[in-house]
């Protein structure tokens, strides 16, 4: 007896089919989430239960012997999981997230290879950036090493602000979810991934952001959205041209940018100063907050932008750089520029006291 032929599936089965699907797939990631958010939890509990050994100790050299000891029957017992490498890194994480209330939070946010990105960080306050930036902006662990990498917390506004200041913005990006202009605006902005040769014109420079858009809205950081090229305004009769011109969600602003190959020039700041004023009369909705400008320029005179007083007009002035440096070089070049910004910072809360 011949079978029949299979009958063609009718768009309800069609239906039915892709919403069993569905349902696969969302119990499918629910139970990874809950299997990462208990396996990091259950290495957090061992590293703190291995700290309070520790800490109970007055010998320097208890600690790497209970670790070795305790690896030797656990790797037997449970598997390669729990070697002496690993127990360290529990240590250690246990070490530099104290709090488990947060440690809960964060591990239904982060893998646990995520936390081995982040627990060797020796600033509290950089290791606080990255954390909180990768569970808001919701960083794959190559997006966090690359970002590591590029320094960015370092190059943001907030590395140049007080201790004090930039813990306490942390505290509302963690409690709140508040993203501040400090935590976005970068100096100098890396932009190696345009591809540019020695020479090039200012339109060269436009004309390769927008061919990377992508890789350059992933530059400028959390929230960047494209809006216009060349956004023409007219004023008296005069048309003025704003070079590349953005909308950010979370800032809830518009934000020019200025395109400059040269170095910064006092002149700069009347310009984008006219660019944000328009902006604002013509532009600017219900509830957004006034809009920013961003003058990239491939140098910049501190003491002139330090007298303009740049911050108070809403614009940041930033270096760009077509090469990413060796490491080093672009570490001590950030150092420098954060210890004069803090010093300045200093200076002027001396002068006020």
């Amino acid at each position: 007896m011949s079978k029949l032929p299979a009958a063609s599936p009718t768009p309800a089965d069609q239906q039915l089919l892709g919403d069993i699907r569905s349902l696969i797939a969302q119990s499918r990631q629910q139970l990874a989430t809950a299997v990462n958010s208990a396996l990091t939890l259950l290495y957090w509990h061992i590293g703190q239960r291995i700290r309070n050994e520790v800490l109970q100790s007055e010998r320097a050299a208890y600690g790497e012997q209970i670790v070795s000891a305790l690896a030797r029957q656990l790797e037997s017992d449970y598997g390669r999981g729990f070697s002496a490498k690993n127990l360290r890194h529990m240590l250690r994480f246990a070490e530099a997230f104290p709090d488990m209330q947060i440690v809960s939070t964060l591990s239904r946010q982060l893998a646990w290879s995520h936390f081995l990105e982040l627990i060797y960080l020796k600033d509290p306050l950089a290791r606080d950036f990255y954390t909180q930036m990768c569970a808001q902006e919701r960083w794959s662990v190559r997006q966090l090493r690359e970002r590591k990498e590029t320094m960015l917390f370092e190059r943001t506004a907030l590395s140049r602000q007080p201790d004090e200041l930039l813990a306490w913005e942390l505290t509302a990006l963690r409690e709140q979810g508040e993203l501040s202009p400090a935590l976005l605006l970068k100096d100098p902005y890396v932009l190696d991934f345009l591809g540019l040769q020695d020479r090039y014109l200012e339109k060269d420079l436009e004309d390769a952001i927008l061919r990377e858009l992508e890789n350059f809205l992933l530059e400028l950081g959390a929230g960047f959205t494209f809006v216009a090229r060349q956004k023409r305004i007219q004023i008296d009769n005069d048309d003025f041209y704003i070079d590349l011109l953005f909308y950010n969600r979370r800032l809830k602003r518009l934000v020019a940018i200025d395109l400059k190959l040269g170095d910064f020039k006092a002149a700069d700041k009347g310009q984008m100063e006219l660019y944000l004023r328009w902006l604002a009369k013509h532009e600017q909705e219900s509830g957004e907050a006034p809009p920013l400008g961003i003058i990239l320029c491939s140098g910049k005179k501190q003491e002139q932008i330090e007298l303009l007083e740049l911050d108070a007009s809403g614009i940041h002035v930033a270096e760009y750089l077509t090469e990413l440096p060796p490491k080093a070089v672009l570490q001590q070049k950030l150092h420098d520029a954060i210890e004069r910004s803090r010093q300045r910072l200093e200076n002027r809360s001396g002068e006020q006291g």
